[in-house]
């Protein structure tokens, strides 16, 4: 197993003043949590701030952190998803201590359910689904016993061996636990523990047709493997009771403990993995790595760096309130991840032709260029420049509005680390289209020469036409034009239709080398990422991962 990083300082919460409390009191000896995904879908953004949360927490303190995938449906579950958590995990740079399956236990599992049988707290109930639905009660009344609760251990014993033995059709039985039907917390109205269901398992294959429900098998993972503080969102806190009941009565040799924070919401972003199945399963996506898709996959395609996401989720926090954390948080980090970090370059979404009537045509000059002017450690590179160069369409105006100081008839720009250029003339085409622009140069103002003749407003930038590399542009807006999430499908009745802009044009000549995953800051534009599933030998194609500024403020 690879060597852990050095451990990061985590801000203060919650949840670690009470390791820290564990801790100095003796409680605990070692810190052990663990991350427990369904494997029935890619990770989003959400997971990684409980990723974050559990690995850090745990490095802090010299402990150790599980991966462990709680396979308990194999119906929804599926190997593909646990290589891809395994993938995401990774590539956002932790390392478990242990890798495990909760179908490792099943075995312990069912002997902990016939601890509760001999103990009087479980029976098998021969009701269907939806009677055991109609008497379980409401908010404010109480349930009502099953017909079946008061069978003898023995006969309980018998049944749920048959059910082991793949005698009862699906639904047929469910072993119950036995608590209390009037209890005020639903969670712990005789609770489903085991039902059956006749389904290949990605793990144990046709072993078992019975299979524990989540809520008592989560628990007893965390016993097995001496986790000391079961880390999860709020949505389990009413489940708690029940996590503490099942350790309890189990008989389980550890005790862990449960603790839960506030999940993270994004403006604009659906975070179900219910909703995001459907967009991959519906065709409205480009499968789960899309670069509009939260997911971590998604996220690392479009071109999120992991320590832009690990900085994210440190600066959010972990808290017990809801709240709704703005999108443009997460675009900030990866700005500030890339300034550095990322060649700023030059490239032309939306091209126009301009020739440069007064220079040589068979003349092609180097121009010296940084690499990163906040950056001088990554040097500079040398870009060609001919008498025919690509512009942006927006930086040409027939009949600019006032304080417009681009191009336009008798206008003068400087071209970015070249020359001023003037605009004498243009051409369109039988639609009335500016195609083409005439300029002439001046070589006496070629950038760093110390020209101090006259001074011009506008900066454009420009490639080189006759060595230019075409290129596909990948635009991106987010995927859910509001944050209305209804619980049923009308969410995709919300999908922005501007979520995905493909344009076409050039990039430098040097960026014929770049790599899937190359990153890179187009002047202007923004900064990109190199796309790895649709880029190939012969095409070069680019995300936008976001754009150069933003109102956001940390």
């Amino acid at each position: 197993m690879e060597t852990k990083s050095a451990a990061v300082s985590t801000p203060s919460n919650f949840i670690k003043n009470i390791v820290n409390e564990d801790l100095k009191s003796g409680k605990v000896s070692q810190v052990v949590t663990r991350f427990p995904p369904e494997p029935n879908g890619y990770l989003h953004i959400g997971h990684a701030k409980s990723i974050c949360l559990n690995f850090e927490l745990a490095d802090e303190f010299k402990g150790l952190t599980n991966l462990r995938f709680d396979d308990t449906n194999p119906v929804k579950e599926d190997t593909e998803y646990v290589e891809s958590i395994k993938a995401d995990v990774a590539w956002l740079g932790f390392q478990w201590d242990g890798l495990f399956f909760a179908s490792d236990y099943f075995e312990e599992m069912y002997k902990r359910a016939v601890v509760l049988i001999n103990k009087g707290l479980a029976f098998v109930d021969d009701q269907t689904a939806d009677e055991i639905r109609e008497t379980r009660g409401t908010l404010t009344q109480p349930g009502t016993n099953s017909p079946y609760r008061e069978r003898s251990i023995e006969e309980n014993l018998a049944l749920f061996e048959r059910m082991r033995a793949g005698e009862f059709k699906d639904g047929e039985r469910v072993l119950r636990a036995k608590i209390d039907m009037s209890s005020p917390n639903i969670n712990l109205r005789d609770p489903i523990i085991y039902r059956v269901v006749h389904a290949h398992h990605h793990n144990t294959g046709d072993a078992w047709c019975i299979y524990p429900m989540y809520a008592f098998a989560h628990p007893l993972e965390d016993a097995i493997e001496g986790v000391t503080h079961s880390i999860c969102t709020l949505e389990f806190e009413d489940q708690r009771p029940f996590y503490d009941w099942v350790v309890r009565e189990c008989e389980m040799p550890n005790v862990p403990r449960q603790y839960e924070f506030a999940r993270l919401n994004l403006t604009n972003t659906v975070m179900s993995k219910r909703k995001l199945k459907q967009l991959v399963d519906e065709k409205a996506v480009d499968g789960w790595d899309d670069p509009r898709m939260p997911t971590i996959s998604g996220l690392r395609r479009r071109g999120f760096t992991a320590e832009s996401i690990r900085n994210f989720a440190r600066e959010i926090g972990v808290a017990r309130s809801y709240s709704v954390v703005d999108a443009k948080m997460l675009d900030h980090f990866i700005r500030e991840d890339l300034k550095l970090k990322a060649m700023r370059t030059m490239g032309v979404l939306n091209p126009l032709k301009v020739v440069i009537t007064n220079y040589p045509e068979d003349q092609v000059e180097m121009l010296d260029m940084e690499n990163n002017a906040e950056n001088p450690e990554m040097g500079n590179r040398q870009i060609p420049f001919s008498c025919e160069i690509y512009i942006e369409q927006d930086d040409f105006m027939e009949n600019p509005p006032n304080k417009y100081f681009r191009l336009f008839p008798g206008n003068e720009v400087r071209l970015k680390n070249a020359y001023f250029i003037k605009c004498n003339d243009f051409i369109k085409d039988e639609n009335g289209k500016v195609v083409e622009l005439h300029c002439t140069y001046d070589v006496e103002t070629k950038s760093g020469s110390g020209f101090t003749g006259r001074k011009v407003k506008g900066t454009i930038h420009w490639v080189d036409a006759k060595s230019a590399v075409p290129a596909e542009f990948r635009l991106y807006e987010p995927l859910i034009l509001d944050n209305e999430e209804d619980e049923d499908a009308s969410f995709l009745e919300n999908l922005n239709p501007n979520s995905l802009q493909i344009v076409q044009g050039f990039v430098e000549d040097n960026m014929k080398q770049a790599k899937p995953h190359d990153k890179f800051q187009f002047f202007r534009h923004g900064y990109f990422n190199v796309d790895p599933k649709h880029t190939t030998s012969d095409k070069l194609v680019f995300n936008l991962i976001v754009s150069l500024k933003s109102s956001f403020e940390v």
